[in-house]
């Protein structure tokens, strides 16, 4: 069974630095490509990032690139979010998804974790 657990999140202020984690508890971990979500109150979930199953191909949100680093420790079972130079806009509940598939994106996402939350204070 595969079980999602998001961790990192917390309060920071604009020009912030955070690094969100996820474990992933299926084996093997490798076989499921990543990413991550979010949802800002009021608002849609929408796509922030994700990674291939090695993490040699990533994608990100036009709204997060050059700010965001996606990644992966197969041999960790972890998927992170670095984030860098956070804006009040990247407030938000982030969530992680995992879907089994050694291709490319875009994603189906089967699996979700409970989300954990972003706040980021002007």
């Amino acid at each position: 069974q595969v079980q999602l657990v998001e961790s990192g999140g917390g309060l920071v202020e604009v020009g912030d630095s955070l690094r969100l984690s996820c474990t992933n508890s299926a084996r093997p971990f490798s076989q499921y490509a990543m990413g991550w979500f979010r949802q800002a109150p009021g608002k849609e979930r929408e796509f922030v990032a994700a990674l291939n199953w090695n993490g040699g191909v990533t994608y990100y949100a036009d709204s997060v690139k050059g700010r965001f680093t996606i990644s992966r420790d197969n041999a960790k079972n972890t998927m992170t979010l670095q984030m860098d130079s956070l804006k009040p806009e990247d407030t938000a509940v982030y969530f992680c998804a995992a879907e089994a598939s050694y291709g490319l994106g875009p994603y189906n996402y089967d699996f979700w974790g409970q989300g954990t939350q972003v706040t980021v204070s002007s």
